[in-house]
């Protein structure tokens, strides 16, 4: 067994399809499906089972993934060891989507890189919650910071509920607090039909029996708010948006009832690098406080 067969085991369960973890790790799925075969004729030992058309991991294969993880997170250590021993930096690669960025760099790096001046923080640029655990699963990210919820493949350590607000052009008589029934033809800017953020943003709508004018659909953040500077569309999203709306000239009312979303640290179910675990330390720490 070598360190590229522990890779494909591990991809192998995060993914749970042999064509998805094959194009996270840039191989063909065929080569991929040998490799396993390859393995567990080595070990003498069935890994992974047929289900529908992905694969599940056995009870004998639990116990391998477990294994392999630790074994790739302690060379990965290893290597972290010694480029602090030479001219290279220790890093550490953070996730964040768009709208939670600002939060990041403005509190939580400061703090961690204070008492942590060795390590650069890398951000790992997402375009929303999914592209976050992607980047998890992908190991192209060490830690991500996005709202709930998340698969439950990850752990979770939650941070603070951050509100949604409604972030609109100027002129518009809406009183603040804005009562969710004058959402009901509301000209909005949505994220794009068949999107999680999307189906969430439906399923408020349906509860309280509102129907909105869609004027633009997309998951690009840049093109909501320029809907909004051009005073076409409202748009709803978090009140960490509303220092960045204000200098626009935007106008950020809050909702009546208010709805608030549980911001989170997330991680893959394996061990952490110490720099990573000191950051979650940093962070629930600051929480705390």
């Amino acid at each position: 067994m070598n360190l590229q067969q522990l890779r494909y085991v591990v991809a192998t369960a995060e993914h749970r399809t042999m064509t998805d973890a094959a194009r996270s790790l840039y191989i063909a799925q065929p080569a991929l499906s040998r490799a396993i075969r390859d393995l567990e004729r080595e070990l003498g030992m069935t890994l992974f089972a047929r289900s529908g058309r992905g694969v599940v991991v056995t009870a004998q294969g639990r116990r391998v993934v477990k294994l392999a993880r630790e074994a790739l997170d302690a060379v990965h250590e290893i290597e972290g060891l010694a480029g602090q021993g030479g001219v290279t930096e220790a890093e550490l690669r953070i996730a964040s989507t768009p709208s939670l960025e600002p939060g990041l760099a403005g509190r939580l790096l400061p703090a961690y890189t204070a008492e942590h001046p060795g390590v650069r923080v890398h951000i790992v640029r997402c375009d929303g919650r999914d592209a976050v655990v992607s980047a998890i699963r992908d190991q192209r990210a060490d830690l991500g910071l996005t709202d709930l919820p998340v698969p439950t493949d990850l752990i979770t350590h939650p941070l603070e509920r951050q509100e949604i607000v409604l972030i609109s052009p100027p002129g518009l008589e809406l009183p603040n607090p804005v009562p969710m029934g004058k959402l009901n033809g509301m000209r909005l800017a949505l994220p794009a039909r068949g999107s999680l953020r999307r189906r969430e943003l439906d399923a408020m709508f349906g509860k309280y029996a509102v129907k909105p004018v869609v004027v633009l659909e997309t998951d690009e953040r840049n093109g909501w708010l320029n809907a909004v500077r051009a005073g076409q569309a409202s748009l709803l999203w978090y009140r960490g948006m509303a220092e960045q709306a204000a200098r626009a000239g935007l106008v950020v009312r809050s909702l009546e009832p208010a709805v608030r979303r549980v911001i989170a640290v997330v991680h893959a179910r394996r061990r952490l690098p110490l720099i990573a675990q000191d950051f979650l330390a940093t962070a629930e720490k600051g929480t705390a406080a």
